[in-house]
């Protein structure tokens, strides 16, 4: 979480401390138990200072590895700090880290006799040992006197300019120290902050930004040039830099660019409230500027695609970042991709659950389909810490529909007999909201929390009674029975809060229930003396009711109660008492208020609303302190508002054309080389070549394949990289494989780090070519998603096995079935309807080609009709039909489109638009339709077949008809029924056919035997699981039915 950025600095990249943790444990002489209360330490530490003042290392080595130990086991050992500090200039460099590790703990403490030191340190901020010039910033920025902040500037610098990275970033952190010290020092050390920016080492990048976001987290313009090189780098940071960075950049995007949300029907309606006094030139003009859609800006882009990796990082922290950024970030059909890795995150340790649990539970209010799939996920253990489950039920809760509310409620009978009676009790508020929210299972609840008042625990029955008496409020009409219920339960509920709700309740609705208020109001009235204040305030508003609607029974009794309330010790029931005598009870003395008594007490209240907690913290971050505690944390920074206009992308850009010239000659040397150099894998080069030939090919390609390659780069978890077509992924997995660097990148030497560096630029070149690429792209190919990259390696496999054995042929059998797309009386006279032609490759290789007729049943001329806003799962595009310009009345017209399915029978939602008007329209393909016949020898389909054994076979044995066994009404039958090609047969008994999916080109292998006595076996083989067992399931009844 972000709220933990004073710690990361002292966490990153120490190496010298976890060398002295390592050797803490030592033969440390040990004190008895019995003595340990008395004894003192002071021989121990005589002992010690006499092995630090000894002309011998070794002892000295033994001294200090001792005394860290005695630190790391949380001992005092600032006593020994002068014996300590006279060995901070040893020639040995072990002692001397060791002596820098104690001097970090201390010197705060000892801060004049660290002052003695700083001549040393000065000199061994020259030293020759990286880690030595390090520690000593980092003791010298830990000495935390203002004299000797000039000192500290000084040294800062210096070491910012410091060849090694290591140096550097401990100059970052010390940034930090000096700037909490002295804050008039900023601007100097926004210089320093400004400077660091700018350099090309991962194990830098996290501590400068750390740096920016405490000293100076508004000046956004020092990020401008460093932005693709940050995003570029991101994956190769170590984790907790990796943390700070997202974070930083979220707040970057959200002023550079504008807002992915928005949709055109926004303007769409400004346009049409104001063209009404326009000329048609002007109006066609407007026209023209409405119908652009929002293009996505290659920056915005790049930092989605560069962080979507590190959803598979080990450290939870990186996953929320990430998560918040998409969230933040993302458009809207791609924020789901975060929901499986936060899933995961569930598997983790109770706080880390806590966490990302809260997150959950906002995102899950606005964004409900994100969850959904994972509900199980969600259902309490009964291992869980009551924290835990109650976030767990407030998310169920949020992800209740008309479909799952059964299962919920299942769920939450069980939840509520849990011996955990905090739980029990939120699970009775869910209920409650399930029920408010549902209007359809609003009385199922209802009984269900009335059979519930029966129970033996009184927690439990007291939540239900609030519960219910939220619920009756709604709708009280129709639930005089219940009242009279939980009147009868009055005798035995004990609970306070459930006895003041029924009192309430039969208060508020005491006409409805006229033979039972008055003696409710006997019976209260005899306890009155013995029950809690709140009780007694709803005695007494029942008393008051009954005396303005039933005054003839119930006048003694009121004026009784009164009379008791007078007396009474608590002052809050005496005021009420006056209150109401004066208000009920006219006199010479009552004012004119008491005229309007009844208004006042029987007035009609409105019903509560029954809202989740969490409804109002998504104004905080998501992923922050602030956000966890629902308050404003100390150091929170806001998320601003998205801009209108997009401030110029031009500020960005001079980085890149720096990084160009830079590996333009890079390049030129490292080609040179390559050949006696082979510092890198053969793989790894035909990969990074790979790469740069997509990025250029991919400039001057279809917008169709700009898409493609899109997917591919953007999707690092993708299997398989056989095809051409996901050449442009080589680039993420390159940086996937170096992504588990650690601080052993100190020890490296010089040339190879600048190595390292060309090779880094020679990465941000790639991805920045990648990115003008998508600087043109629409809507369709912003929505980019695992299932799309998944099936394309799945079709990549098929190809490769299947392509010299096998051939798209021309379709055996086109169907005449035609589908109702939009009826005539929904679409105010136009009609359409639909039908698979089975043509292929009329659109692009993953596309279903799909006849649409439309028909104009008016006596009105239609114009403009064509297709408008999508609502597409993940990863399916559709290929639009050219505008029909004008349909005359009795008019019909047939166009051709094609809808990439992705392999699955998911509907295809849509709008088909007028000029007037527009309709929303579903296509949802048979599975059938999703195939390509193929052609094949028998000899190819049965090698194929035995490579898709085992989990890739489904089979099912059928009773056919008589008249279907013939060779001639089989294959017409299964042709019908599914887009399959004939393979020949040399057995009479046995029909073979073979089909290659659409979207991802994997077989379809299916074989029909005729057994005897009239049945057959159906077989379909397939990597393709779950269309094969569709597909059996539609070809069993065809085969079967006469």
């Amino acid at each position: 979480m972000s709220g933990n950025g004073h710690s990361y600095g002292e966490q990153a990249g120490e190496a010298a401390p976890e060398l002295a943790h390592e050797a803490a444990p030592t033969t440390a002489p040990s004190v008895p138990a019995a003595f340990g209360l008395f004894s003192s330490d002071t021989k121990k530490n005589e002992d010690l200072k006499q092995m630090l003042e000894s002309s011998k290392d070794s002892a000295k080595l033994d001294a200090m590895k001792r005394i860290v130990g005695m630190i790391a086991k949380g001992k005092n050992a600032s006593e020994l700090f002068p014996a300590v500090v006279k060995n901070v200039a040893s020639k040995n460099i072990e002692i001397k880290k060791l002596v820098y590790v104690y001097l970090m703990r201390y010197a705060e403490e000892q801060q004049d006799l660290a002052l003695l030191s700083i001549s040393t340190f000065q000199r061994a901020l020259k030293d020759p040992n990286q880690l030595i010039r390090a520690s000593a910033l980092r003791v010298l920025s830990s000495i935390r006197v203002p004299i000797i902040v000039p000192i500290m500037m000084l040294a800062i610098k210096e070491a910012s300019s410091d060849l090694s990275p290591y140096v550097r970033k401990n100059a970052a952190h010390a940034i930090q120290k000096l700037y909490s010290l002295d804050p008039e020092q900023k601007e100097m050390l926004i210089e320093v902050i400004e400077k660091l920016l700018k350099d090309r080492s991962t194990l830098v990048a996290g501590s400068v930004v750390m740096a920016f976001e405490e000293v100076c987290p508004d000046r956004i313009d020092l990020i401008h040039k460093n932005y693709r090189k940050l995003c570029n780098l991101l994956v190769d940071v170590e984790e907790w830099g990796q943390v700070v960075i997202i974070h930083m950049l979220t707040r970057y995007a959200r002023t550079q660019f504008v807002s992915p949300w928005k949709t055109d029907d926004d303007v769409v309606e400004e346009y049409n409230e104001n063209n009404f006094y326009e000329s048609d030139e002007e109006q066609k003009e407007k026209d023209r500027n409405v119908k652009k859609t929002y293009t996505m800006d290659p920056d915005h882009r790049l930092l989605l695609r560069n962080t979507k990796p590190l959803l598979q990082s080990r450290n939870a922290a990186v996953v929320m970042a990430v998560a918040q950024l998409y969230w933040h970030l993302a458009p809207k059909s791609e924020a789901g991709i975060v929901s499986k890795s936060l899933v995961r995150l569930l598997r983790s340790n109770r706080e880390v659950q806590y966490i990302v649990l809260q997150n959950i539970a906002t995102m899950s209010i606005q964004r409900k389909g994100m969850f959904e799939p994972y509900l199980k996920s969600f259902y309490v253990r009964s291992t869980d810490p009551t924290m835990i489950k109650t976030l767990k039920l407030e998310i169920l809760t949020n992800l209740a529909n008309e479909a799952n509310i059964s299962t919920l409620l299942r769920e939450f009978q069980t939840y509520v007999k849990s011996q955990d009676k905090q739980f029990a009790a939120a699970t009775i508020q869910a209920i409650g909201r399930c029920a408010t929210n549902i209007t359809e299972v609003t009385d199922t609840c209802l009984n269900g929390l009335v059979c519930l008042l029966s129970n033996r625990d009184e927690t439990v029955v007291a939540e239900s009674v609030v519960v219910i008496k939220k619920l009756l409020q709604t709708q009280p009409a129709h639930h005089g029975e219940i009242i009279k219920h939980m009147a009868k339960l009055l005798d035995n509920i004990t609970v306070p809060v459930a006895r003041a709700s029924i009192l309430w309740l039969i208060g508020e609705y005491c006409e409805r229930v006229p033979k039972i208020a008055p003696d409710v109001l006997r019976k209260t009235a005899k306890s009155f003396t013995n029950e809690d204040d709140l009780v007694k305030l709803q005695i007494l508003n029942l008393g008051a009711k009954l005396y303005l609607t039933n005054s003839k029974q119930t006048k003694l009794l009121t004026q009784y109660v009164l009379n008791l309330g007078k007396y009474d010790q608590s002052y809050d029931i005496r005021d009420r008492t006056r209150f109401i005598r004066q208000l009920i009870v006219p006199n010479e003395k009552s004012g004119a208020l008491s005229k309007y008594a009844k208004k006042i007490f029987l007035a009609q209240k409105p019903a509560p609303l029954l809202e989740s907690p969490f409804k109002d913290r998504d104004h905080f971050q998501l992923g922050t302190l602030s956000h966890t505690l629902n308050s404003r944390a100390t150091g929170y920074l806001e998320l601003s508002d998205w801009p209108d206009v997009a401030p110029d992308p031009a500020v960005r850009n001079v980085e890149v054309a720096e990084s160009a010239k830079e590996w333009t000659a890079i390049l030129g040397k490292t080609k040179k080389e390559k050949p006696t150099e082979k510092f890198y894998s053969e793989s790894e080069e035909e990969e990074d070549e790979s790469a740069s030939t997509s990025a250029t090919e991919s400039e001057s390609g279809s917008e169709s394949e700009k898409e493609d390659k899109e997917e591919g780069s953007s999707d690092e978890s993708s299997g398989s990289s056989s095809s051409s077509e996901e050449s442009s992924d080589s680039e993420s997995d390159s940086k996937g494989s170096t992504a588990k660097k650690t601080s052993e990148a100190v020890k490296e030497s010089n040339a190879e780090e600048s190595k390292k560096k060309a090779k880094g630029i020679s990465k941000s070149r790639n991805t920045s070519s990648s990115s003008d690429t998508e600087s043109s792209s629409s809507e369709e190919s912003s929505s980019d998603s695992k299932s799309v990259s998944d099936s394309r390696s799945d079709s990549d496999s098929g190809k490769s096995r299947s392509a010299t054995s096998s051939k798209v042929t021309t379709q055996v059998f086109v169907p005449t079935k035609t589908h109702e797309m939009l009826h005539r009386m929904t679409g105010k006279g136009l009609s359409a309807h639909y039908h698979f032609s089975r043509q292929p490759d009329m659109f692009g290789d993953h596309m279903v080609s799909v006849q649409v007729t439309v028909t104009n049943t008016t006596d009105q001329k239609i114009e403009n009709i064509h297709i408008g806003e999508k609502k597409l799962p993940l990863g399916m595009r559709i290929h639009e039909f050219n505008p029909i310009e004008c349909l005359e009345p009795g008019g019909s017209v047939t166009v051709s489109m094609g809808i990439d399915f992705c392999d699955s029978t998911q509907t295809a939602s849509f709008q088909l638009r007028t000029k007037d008007d527009h309709f929303n329209v579903n296509i949802q393909p048979p599975v059938g339709e999703l195939l390509l016949p193929v052609t094949m020898s028998e000899k190819d389909f049965k090698k194929e077949q035995g490579m898709l054994t085992g989990m890739n076979e489904t089979s099912a044995t059928i009773a056919v008809a008589p008249q279907n066994s013939t060779s001639l009404v089989i294959i017409e039958k299964v042709v019908k029924a599914a887009n399959l090609g004939v393979v020949p047969s040399g057995q009479d008994n046995i029909h073979r056919f073979a089909a290659k999916t659409v979207h991802s080109g994997s077989l379809m292998l299916v074989t029909v035997e005729l057994k005897e006595s009239s049945t057959a076996q159906l077989i379909i083989n397939t990597e393709k699981t779950v269309i094969g067992s569709v597909l059996l399931r539609e070809l069993k009844p065809v085969l079967s039915q006469g």
